[in-house]
């Protein structure tokens, strides 16, 4: 009864204080996920005070959070949609791929880790935070911009080829010869094949019978069947992130937009609780002694994210501040870099600490690029001229 009643007092105290902090950052006008992850680090090991009794709830909690911003992602773009995304960005896809993985992989090798270290640290800063940057895009209110899509477009490349990575790193890490690799890597792409070609197919009859005109039914079978899938996703090496995505995908049309709506509050409340859990989990004195390369790799790769996302949007046909919003809008990191770092620590012990330095620095200043990136571009290079704004601008004809 103790344990219990501690446990309910520091949840309400997280929730009361998240709700707390999120009104703040409201009226500061900026998005909450940085006051998130600094109340977690505060209250985490080696923080001012050690919360307990709810870690493994909390931990739950987080794991649920991650897994309902993927399936929100998803539910956003029908299967089709997203075969059309993979064929028109997989270019961008390949740039987002060398210009911030190479740095992670030449870090480890300056730092003189190894190669085993280089692959690790190579995905810790290539992959953006599909959950930091869907908040964000809610956040500010950016879902129906013309380069959401985009975004959207190399999250979902990344996503998707974290199911072909992760078997690969999991592999190398275990020493695993080519052949036990191999079945990996197999059963992980047969995996994402499979639910790919059943939205595609079949979405309509999933739809179909997940439908329903009662909002409790149809919130129990969604999140049941994400959960369910998710869940088995991970126990067949894929990411259970990729698999909530993919649940969100094979839904559509009023199903979709109803499950939306059902689940919103619900995200946001896992969602603020996976920030916190993040923070929590990070013991601010593993932090100094790798503060300086983590400032500079994170310097280097925030760069390198606005510019794929930049030549992403140029290759879409978008013009202007969009190029800008789209390239601040990738920058932040998060639950695949930790899951990463998390799986290489058995190895390489120190890539722990400047994994989670990294991240934390990337993931408060990611809402921040994703806002002020754009303004931050017209001031040192000049705001684009409009159509009317060139045609004024353009010289009289000489008289005859």
């Amino acid at each position: 009864m103790h344990n219990t009643a501690t446990m309910l007092i520091e949840l309400g105290a997280i929730i009361l204080a998240l709700g707390l902090l999120g009104r703040l950052a409201g009226r500061v006008g900026f998005s909450p996920i940085p006051l998130y992850l600094l109340a977690g680090l505060a209250f985490g090991h080696g923080g001012i005070l050690t919360l307990q009794a709810s870690e493994e709830f909390i931990a739950v909690g987080a794991e649920i959070g991650v897994i309902l911003l993927l399936l929100m992602l998803g539910l956003e773009y029908s299967a089709s949609e997203l075969v059309t995304n993979l064929r028109t960005q997989y270019p961008s896809g390949a740039v987002d791929f060398v210009l911030n993985a190479v740095p992670g992989a030449v870090a480890a090798f300056i730092l003189g880790w190894g190669p085993v270290a280089a692959v690790a640290l190579a995905g810790v800063t290539w992959i953006s935070s599909s959950g930091v940057i869907a908040k964000v895009l809610g956040d500010l209110r950016r879902l129906g911009n013309r380069e959401t899509p985009v975004v959207l477009g190399v999250l979902v490349i990344e996503d998707l080829a974290m199911a072909v990575y992760l078997p690969i790193l999991t592999a190398v890490l275990a020493g695993a010869g080519l052949a036990g690799g191999s079945v990996t890597l197999l059963i992980a792409l047969g995996t994402v094949g499979a639910v790919l070609y059943l939205a595609l197919r079949h979405g309509r009859l999933i739809s179909r019978a997940v439908s329903s005109d009662n909002a409790e039914m149809l919130l129990l079978v969604v999140l049941g069947l994400t959960l369910l899938v998710a869940g088995l996703a991970q126990e067949l090496q894929v990411s259970a992130a990729v698999g909530a995505f993919l649940v969100g995908i094979a839904l559509s049309g009023e199903v979709a937009e109803g499950a939306s709506n059902l689940l919103t509050p619900l995200r946001d409340l896992f969602a603020a609780v996976f920030f916190v859990f993040f923070g929590l989990s990070t013991d601010p004195a593993d932090i100094p002694p790798v503060l300086v390369p983590a400032l500079l790799l994170a310097l280097v790769t925030a760069l390198t994210k606005i510019a794929t996302g930049w030549y992403a949007a140029r290759r879409a046909g978008i013009k202007g501040a969009g190029r800008w919003r789209a390239g601040g809008t990738l920058v932040a990191r998060g639950e695949f870099s930790i899951v990463i770092a998390g799986l290489a620590v058995g190895v390489e012990p120190r890539i722990g600490p400047l994994a989670t330095a990294y991240v934390l620095i990337l993931v408060v200043v990611g809402p921040l690029t994703a806002r002020w990136t754009e303004p931050l571009a017209h001031k040192l290079i000049g705001r684009p001229k409009t159509p009317v704004e060139t045609e004024r601008a353009a010289p009289e004809p000489a008289e005859v």
